[in-house]
């Protein structure tokens, strides 16, 4: 630590790869157009979409919040009143979380349909519910604003 101190350039290249890391942990939430668009509820032809929204109020933000997994494959962490809308391939899907539990709900999803799970995250333990699709449509509309969950360049399609 001493030479690091003496060094301040190894100390300005530290902290900025620090920061750095510490950026690619959270998922920032979509514009104003992604969310008015993925609100329309529409499928792309061929496909399944699932809507995975957490309505509870939640208390602080922590390291206790879900880190959600369609598949084995990481989505994003959640918080209180957002939603991920994720595009897959027909078929059954596993839907998990990853922190303080392992939570988990199988799906089955058909082309051209959505499907809604409703995530409630409390005491550090996450409940997946498939719902409805009115009850589903009307809570996200009602309280959550979209998360993204693909990187610039990324297929948004599981396989």
């Amino acid at each position: 630590m001493a030479d690091l101190a003496r060094n301040p350039l190894r100390l300005l290249t530290g902290t900025a790869l620090l920061a750095a890391l510490c950026g690619c942990a959270s998922v920032p939430q979509a514009t104003p157009e992604r969310d008015a668009e993925a609100k329309q509820f529409i499928t792309h032809p061929g496909f399944a979409s699932i809507y995975i929204f957490r309505v509870d109020f939640g208390g602080n933000p922590s390291s206790n919040d879900p880190v959600i997994h369609v598949d084995g494959r990481l989505i994003g962490a959640t918080i209180p009143r957002t939603y991920f809308r994720v595009d897959v391939l027909p078929g059954e899907r596993l839907l998990h979380g990853f922190g303080f539990d392992q939570g988990s709900i199988r799906v089955n999803v058909r082309p051209d349909e959505i499907t809604f799970v409703s995530l409630d995250a409390m005491g550090g333990t996450s409940y997946f519910r498939q719902v409805d699709p009115e009850t589903g449509k009307r809570e996200i509309l009602r309280c959550c604003s979209l998360m993204e969950n693909w990187a610039p360049g990324l297929r948004p399609l599981f396989r």
